[in-house]
């Protein structure tokens, strides 16, 4: 018998490494700005002993720290907003894939609302998950 690990609603395979570049010292008060982001349930590493800075998240846990940032108002937390959104919109055919497979009923409008994917993306997408069902 085999035991597998649970699954946290995180999956690895849809998630998406950005690095931040000297992300504490652009950021004041970045315990705050890292407790944040942390609640989102993604991942903020240190890279080894640099100043730049690890976040693995999903396409919608990117979504969530961008609204978040949002209703804050410190101004040196702002660059943050658009390079995150900048990043959000780079998904890639596989990542629509693994989306639509996590959720077999989404529609081609609730998949361009998700992904900011074009139509044509999001159409090919969902034709070839029904070719190989």
């Amino acid at each position: 018998m085999s035991t597998k690990k649970p699954n946290k609603g995180n999956n690895k395979a849809a998630n998406k490494t950005i690095i931040l570049s000297s992300f504490l010292r652009r950021s004041l008060n970045a315990y705050a700005l890292k407790g944040l982001i942390r609640s989102t349930g993604c991942e903020l590493s240190r890279i080894g002993r640099s100043r730049n800075w690890r976040l693995i998240a999903s396409q919608q846990q990117l979504q969530q720290i961008i609204n978040l940032l949002a209703e804050y108002d410190e101004a040196s937390w702002q660059w943050l907003s658009p390079f995150l959104s900048k990043h959000k919109m780079q998904i890639n055919h596989q990542e629509l894939m693994t989306l639509i497979r996590l959720n077999p009923d989404i529609t081609v409008n609730e998949l361009l609302a998700k992904t900011d994917c074009t139509l044509t993306q999001a159409r090919k997408a969902l034709d070839e998950i029904e070719d190989l069902d």
